[in-house]
């Protein structure tokens, strides 16, 4: 039975008194029972500090929303996994569809920050989505099936079942528009085939396909109700404490 997986990515916002503002009205906002969802927190890299401290002994775990593929270096401005670990850090999104958009992450360099992400103890959140013209175009499957062919090589199935993927149709990303949970179930069930080709099918039942794409209090139900969406990677909504519990509600009930 996959657990039920609610991750918010905070993307760039929220200050450290901002940050402390969220964390608490969320901790105080999650005052009923999760049963076996998992919630984990992605602030920005300042706010790492505060928010582990902060969600110490909470149900809420923290994650970061990238990491470079060393573990030290003369890598000026980035931030390595084995600093995420000492901050408190069990997760990190890799490959999100704005690195790739706007820092030129490939298939390949997101293969390589996975690989370390597991070596180092931290389970990878791998991003994989198609843009509106690759949609349009009937190119989905290729498009996305190449990605997580590419993110996952090399990757073995123990560590495989322990990672999470998020597929984020990239025309989804805030803009407002949702996929339908027919389109987003379609595309669920074709990584969780491919992973089955890849590895096996007991492993592929194991992995957990989180949807990311303006998942909103109004639409989460609907989306984390389908067989194969277990979880939500959450944008815009995960910036208030009442929408995202909201939504953490909504995968307790699914």
């Amino acid at each position: 039975m996959r657990t039920k997986t609610i991750a918010g990515n905070w993307k760039m916002f929220k200050n450290l008194q901002q940050s402390e503002e969220l964390i608490l009205g969320l901790t105080k906002a999650l005052d009923f029972s999760l049963g076996s969802v998992k919630v984990i927190i992605c602030p920005p890299f300042t706010s790492l500090g505060l928010a582990g401290t902060l969600v110490k002994g909470s149900p809420i775990a923290l994650g970061a929303q990238n990491m470079h593929a060393e573990d030290e270096g003369a890598f000026t401005g980035e931030i390595s996994p084995t600093m995420l670990k000492s901050v408190g850090c069990e997760y990190v999104i890799l490959g999100h569809s704005e690195r790739r958009q706007y820092f030129q992450e490939t298939n390949e360099s997101i293969n390589k920050k996975a690989k370390k992400a597991i070596a180092s103890g931290l389970i990878p959140i791998i991003c994989v989505g198609e843009t509106l013209e690759e949609r349009e175009k009937n190119i989905t499957d290729l498009i996305v099936s190449t990605q997580v062919r590419g993110c996952l090589k090399e990757i073995g199935a123990a560590d495989v079942e322990k990672t999470i993927i998020a597929y984020e149709p990239i025309w989804a990303i805030g803009t407002g528009k949702t996929a339908t949970p027919q389109q987003a179930e379609e595309v669920h069930l074709l990584i969780r085939k491919l992973v089955g080709q890849l590895y096996s099918w007991a492993s592929a039942e194991k992995v957990v396909i989180q949807y990311g794409g303006s998942v909103k209090p109004e639409n989460a139900k609907e989306l984390l109700s389908q067989p194969n969406i277990d979880g939500a990677l959450v944008g815009g909504a995960c910036l208030k404490a009442d929408s995202f519990a909201t939504i953490v509600k909504s995968a307790t009930l699914s």
